[in-house]
């Protein structure tokens, strides 16, 4: 599925479009299927290891079931494979990118989009009649139907994808599946950061780093003849303590690659302690870059310039020639003992 550079995106997968004319035409204004995507897909995990990572607690799992009008939502993890009911019900998994190779590189053929866009692959086994019921994103999805059939409604059209399929959705389109038989669905969703959700990480952010520290004082204060209302002295307390927050665009650019490359909660990263001439990345890290500045999982640091292009190599493609990195052998060998970075031979893949 790969190249040695990483998987490539080719025309057939946009419907004969290149990344570019796609993201013109397509990207957050309209939808687009394309029959055939990828012939004869059969899927990146089956229905009974799909069911093995929904009884793990970290991951994240829930089965959605139609009861007459309603839709009904179990979370994971599960202790037992799935819902024994023969219809009207899907269960969904979500990172599977992080635990098997094939659907990270099923990831990494949407490469054309910034890294910190990619979210994860999610995939949902349905039996006939399953799905979520009808439903709004707020991000871009990407749906390739694996094995079996589902039926989607989407705005005022209806399109019947199956294996190979792919269907593009913009944000904001009311969508709704249905399996017309037993079918899996990969759905590629990427990260669209709210505005709220960014001011309040970033006044967490600020507030670790530390907030000035100001007490409010009253030595003079006077009997007040109005008790209820706010007094003017504190107002103009706050005011003064919070303007002198301050920060600039190297702050919010350190701030935004670390939250960016920060993994969700429920991750968790094993050392392996295999050996090979190639350094790969594990499938759950995150590396970013902008100018001199790196940011892996959350963390960041400096490099000098001459070993940058190598490092933003390693952050594009995922892996490199480990002797590449000689110069950072202290920095690679901390990654490798936090499970962030593995040595490989070229036919190996992280399990």
């Amino acid at each position: 599925m790969s190249s040695p550079n990483g998987p490539q995106m080719n025309s057939r997968w946009l419907g004969g479009l290149s990344p570019r004319e796609f993201l013109r035409r397509h990207w957050q204004k309209r939808p687009l299927l394309v029959p055939g995507a990828l012939p004869a897909f059969r899927g990146v995990i089956g229905r009974r290891e799909l069911a093995a990572l929904a009884m793990r607690d970290d991951v994240e799992s829930r089965i959605v079931e139609r009861r007459g009008r309603r839709w009904v939502t179990t979370h994971g993890p599960f202790s037992r494979r799935g819902s024994p009911k023969a219809r009207n019900w899907t269960l969904l998994v979500g990172g599977v990118n992080l635990h098997v190779p094939a659907a990270d590189e099923l990831l990494r053929r949407f490469s054309f989009i910034p890294q910190a866009r990619l979210d994860d692959v999610m995939v949902s086994y349905a039996v006939p009649g399953g799905g979520v019921g009808p439903h709004v994103d707020s991000y871009d999805v990407f749906l390739l139907q694996g094995p079996g059939r589902r039926r989607w409604k989407v705005a005022d059209e209806t399109y019947v994808c199956k294996a190979g399929d792919l269907l593009y959705l913009p944000p904001g389109l009311e969508h709704d599946g249905i399996a017309l038989d037993a079918c899996t669905t990969y759905s590629i969703g990427f990260r669209a950061p709210r505005g709220a959700e960014l001011g309040a990480a970033f006044l967490d952010w600020l507030h670790e780093r530390g907030l000035p520290e100001a007490v409010y004082r009253d030595p003079r204060l006077a009997p007040a003849a109005h008790p209820a209302r706010l007094p003017p002295a504190m107002t103009a307390f706050a005011c003064g303590a919070l303007d002198k927050i301050r920060w600039s665009r190297r702050d919010v650019e350190e701030f935004l690659g670390r939250y960016l490359s920060a993994p969700k909660a429920h991750v968790i990263f094993k050392p392996t302690r295999s050996t090979g001439p190639r350094a790969r990345l594990d499938l759950k890290t995150q590396l970013l870059y902008s100018g001199s500045r790196f940011f892996i999982n959350g963390e960041s640091f400096s490099l000098p310039a001459h070993d940058r292009a190598r490092m933003r190599e390693l952050a594009d493609r995922r892996e490199i020639d480990a002797a590449r990195l000689a110069r950072q052998a202290k920095l690679i060998g901390e990654w490798r003992r936090a499970g962030y970075l593995h040595l490989r031979n070229t036919a190996q893949r992280d399990g």
